[in-house]
């Protein structure tokens, strides 16, 4: 899968997302960064892949289970204080409608830990190459 992401070309930060299958998406910096505010940053999209994740992997699992889960609400919480210094925290909480089992509610939670995204951020070498793109021919 290949995302393209386009400057907007008006002098300011936000940017066109060009995903198969999807329209309507943008990326722009907050003001304090120079941006307009008028799309979620890259730290928003960072931040709710990881409570997306989790809550359709706890939504599957429950359905597998046939558990009686009603639908799943996440809050992240992020705190970028210590970004700069190779830290960057995520508090996320989560939760299950319709359950009111503690052992139920409990294995959601620690099956949320499993999720892609969460493997990802903490347990993946992630390697990134970037290059330049040669130019289109007019």
């Amino acid at each position: 899968m290949t995302i393209t992401v386009i400057s907007q070309r008006d002098g300011r930060l936000r940017q066109k997302v060009e995903l198969e299958g999807f329209e309507d998406l943008y990326v722009d910096a907050p003001k304090v960064a120079g941006g307009d505010n008028s799309a979620p940053d890259p730290h928003d999209y960072f931040d709710l892949s990881l409570a997306a994740c989790k809550a359709i992997t706890a939504q599957m699992y429950a359905y597998r289970k046939g558990w009686p889960l009603e639908g799943v609400k996440a809050w992240v919480v992020r705190d970028e204080r210590d970004e700069r210094h190779g830290v960057y925290r995520l508090d996320v909480s989560l939760r299950f409608e319709g359950i009111d089992d503690e052992t139920q509610l409990t294995r959601l939670t620690e099956i949320s830990d499993r999720c892609p995204i969460h493997r990802l951020m903490t347990a993946s070498t992630v390697e990134i190459t970037t290059r330049q793109a040669p130019q289109e021919e007019s």
